[in-house]
């Protein structure tokens, strides 16, 4: 795992990527993510699609095939991303930028992230985390084009617990005050994440929709549409309840699958996850870790020499 993060971190570093068709800087980092850990069906491979949202768009965008954007200068882009290994998740994430402007943007959330992985712990309420967070990323201003703005956590963005095969198993982080005053345990896997923006700070869900999950808790449901059918045995061989894309099903093999996907979505067997977005002209960060409560340590699983 810290060759995998190592290399991501060094090739997102490097200032070829301004410039880059966002759909070939995924399929590079998910190339090299298959290789570096020897990707084999359900055993090991990417644990979800390589999300690269720019600017007002926080979260849940990926390239679907014919998407040529095109990495600018002016862009900030969060790049989430995640490998696993038998079902046990790592979850990481951070944002490039290339206009220093930006940086007090980046550096409030940065600094928040690591708030939240300082305070979370064995019998840590989430709530408090939240709010420590909150204080934290709210206590930044960055200006824009003479136009000073504060930071404002993204409000209905938060992090989770993680389980096996499951992204997000049960229990949410906040990022602002309030919530579950439920505590975290021994044993439980997080994944600390947070939102900052120069807008509202609260998401909407706009924009093609490109990420899809199975439904962790379905159980069998009838289907009649023979593409479906088809469609679905796919996924519960490549996939199970691991998230994925629509480029991951191109790059199976499946052809005119849109319909059949529709019909899994509409049986509630596969869920959709669009984009999730601030108003449009703004700019949005993320910073993630991935952390193991053990009974004597907390253990930073994603953590690297620069993040």
């Amino acid at each position: 795992f810290e060759v995998f993060f190592f290399f991501f971190c060094l090739l997102l570093e490097h200032e070829f990527l301004q410039g880059i068709k966002l759909i070939d800087m995924c399929e590079q980092l998910e190339n090299c993510n298959r290789t570096l850990v020897e990707a084999e069906g359900l055993k090991a491979g990417i644990a979800f699609p390589t999300g690269c949202s720019i600017n007002h768009v926080a979260a849940h965008y990926t390239p679907n095939k014919g998407d040529d954007t095109v990495l600018q200068y002016d862009d900030v882009m969060k790049v989430d991303f995640g490998t696993h290994i038998n079902g046990r998740i790592i979850d990481c994430a951070y944002t490039v930028s290339f206009n220093e402007k930006y940086d007090k943007l980046l550096e409030a959330v940065k600094a928040a992230t690591n708030t939240g992985v300082k305070e979370a712990g064995i019998d840590a309420r989430l709530n408090e985390i939240g709010e420590a967070i909150q204080e934290v990323m709210e206590s930044y201003e960055v200006e824009l084009d003479g136009k000073t703005y504060p930071v404002k956590a993204i409000r209905n963005l938060n992090g989770h617990s993680i389980g096996p095969y499951q992204i997000h198993a049960g229990k949410s982080v906040p990022i602002v005050k309030g919530g579950s005053g439920e505590k975290m345990e021994e044993g439980e896997f997080y994944a600390i994440e947070t939102f900052g923006s120069t807008g509202k700070g609260y998401v909407r869900e706009d924009l093609e929709c490109s990420h899809y999950m199975k439904n962790f808790e379905v159980g069998h449901v009838p289907l009649r549409m023979a593409r479906a059918k088809q469609l679905l045995a796919t996924i519960d061989k490549n996939f199970g309840t691991l998230a994925f894309c629509r480029r991951f099903l191109d790059r199976l093999g499946e052809e005119k699958y849109l319909m059949g996907l529709k019909n899994l979505v509409s049986s509630g067997i596969v869920d959709p996850y669009p984009p999730l977005c601030d108003i449009k002209g703004s700019y949005t960060a993320q910073f993630e870790h991935t952390i193991f409560l053990r009974p004597t340590c907390k253990e930073v699983l994603s953590r690297g020499d620069d993040f």
